[in-house]
């Protein structure tokens, strides 16, 4: 992307106002997607995107520029551009590139060698399977997306690292109708590979399950409301932990003093089932990195151990305010963004309990199979949280399905309220959003139980 002389001198350049380091950060980001609505395509797009952002840090500050040019002058203009932020003299020169990484991944079948109608096929596969679940499905929105991000990050510290990050998604929202009532299912397999990634993600299973939950749901009654058990399945459910426990363990809170767990590094935050992970080195998964947004190499960071908080994730400017070393978590969305910590595959350790025993064991109380969306507040950990797909249970069985259902209830008491983590993890896969933008994260779990949070719902007695 660049040539070594000339990247030293632009990091140079931007250490001209008294910063103590620089960074350039440069992207080549290649990438597809097609829309389609009941089995007709609607959009199919390419797009291509280069830049290179320059950050320079001077202690605890930090200034950033960018450029959508990636000529030796616009570097050099935008270099000074940073620097001019800060205010002083020249401290620092940049030193030679001595610290050399590189995760670079080839992908077996490149995107660029893929034909449109090769993607355009597994959208139809996945859409027939949905309309062939049920007559009550109304329609079937199909979604195909590959990105191929080709990355270099350089300091004045020396370092030059490198990596190549291809990923791939569909997304399968069906919605079942019955007169004027609507429900709507929703499955999104996505992997961090190649093309190669079709050779285990199955569309059509994707789309006869989004097909199923907006069935299923369509014939439930509404939720009823309690402060009542719960028990939450894998992959996706693991929304929880993420939005309602990680957020507030990433130094952009943690730094700031914005997070219910400052302080508490070495104390028991939750039940001692909890062991809680971020590991950005899982081959193939979708929210992996082997190299950070910052040239550091992507680790496998335990935060929580048998319910203490053993760290947080930290990036370099955290690192200097919190007098932490980094853990690999320095994530932007392009160019266009200054890193900040961030996750890449967050999930709770499979535990030795007995999946069916949680259920038969619980009483009265709510089986929340599918987790959607929701809010959080890092300061507090309160939360709010959709469940897509939920089932009533009563003495220990499943009674029915019920649709409307919300968990309302705060990251560190549920953390403390798990009685029991089944024994088989997987993962579910998202998109996050934050200061630097929106990245790929997985969030993962075994089935797991807490034993007692508050079910919102309008539903009554069942």
């Amino acid at each position: 992307m660049i040539e070594r002389a000339l990247a030293q001198r632009v990091l140079d350049a931007a250490l001209g106002t008294g910063g103590d380091f620089s960074e350039l950060y440069m992207e080549d980001t290649e990438s597809h997607s097609i829309s389609m609505l009941n089995g007709t395509v609607e959009n199919a797009s390419y797009r291509r995107r280069r830049g290179a952002g320059i950050r320079v840090l001077k202690g605890e500050q930090s200034a950033y520029a960018y450029t959508a040019e990636v000529d030796a002058e616009a570097l050099l203009e935008t270099a000074r551009a940073a620097a001019a932020i800060l205010k002083g003299e020249r401290q620092a020169q940049a030193g030679p590139f001595d610290s050399v990484r590189r995760g670079d991944y080839g992908p077996k079948l490149p995107f660029d060698a893929i034909q449109n109608r090769r993607r355009i096929a597994l959208l139809e596969r996945g859409t027939a399977a949905a309309q062939a679940q049920s007559s009550e499905i109304a329609r079937v929105v199909a979604g195909y997306g590959d990105v191929d991000q080709r990355v270099l990050v350089c300091n004045s510290e020396g370092v030059w690292a490198e990596d190549r990050r291809p990923r791939t998604r569909l997304s399968f929202d069906a919605v079942a109708a019955q007169g004027e009532e609507m429900q709507t299912g929703a499955e999104r397999p996505a992997a961090g590979k190649g093309f190669e990634a079709y050779e285990t993600i199955d569309p059509e299973e994707a789309g006869r399950q989004a097909a199923k939950t907006a069935v299923t749901m369509l014939h439930a009654p509404q939720c009823p409301a309690g402060f009542l058990p719960v028990v939450i399945d894998g992959g996706f459910g693991g929304v929880i932990l993420h939005e309602a426990c990680v957020h507030s363990l990433e130094a952009t809170s943690v730094a700031k003093g914005n997070s219910e767990f400052c302080g508490k590094l070495g104390q028991q935050i939750a039940s001692e089932k909890v062991t809680a992970i971020d590991d950005g080195t899982l081959p193939g998964e979708w929210g992996s990195i082997r190299i950070d947004d910052e040239g550091n190499p992507a680790r496998r960071n335990v935060l929580i151990e048998k319910g203490v908080l053993k760290g947080y994730l930290v990036d370099i400017l955290g690192s200097r305010i919190m007098g932490m070393e980094v853990t690999g978590s320095g994530r932007r969305e392009s160019y266009q963004y200054a890193p900040t910590s961030r996750m890449t595959n967050t999930f709770f350790a499979p535990g030795t309990d007995d999946e069916e025993e949680m259920i038969a064991t619980m009483g009265e109380g709510l089986f929340a199979r599918r987790m959607g969306g929701g809010s959080v507040n890092p300061l507090t950990g309160e939360f709010n949280f959709a469940v897509l797909e939920g089932y009533w249970v009563r003495d220990g069985k499943i009674l029915t399905p019920v649709r409307g259902a919300s968990l309302i209830g705060r990251g560190a008491e549920v953390l403390m309220a798990i009685d029991r983590i089944g024994r088989n993890m997987w993962m579910g896969y998202g998109m996050c959003g934050s200061r630097s933008g929106s990245v790929p994260t997985n969030v993962g779990q075994p089935r797991i139980r807490v034993t007692s949070m508050t079910i919102g719902g309008k539903g009554g007695k069942l």
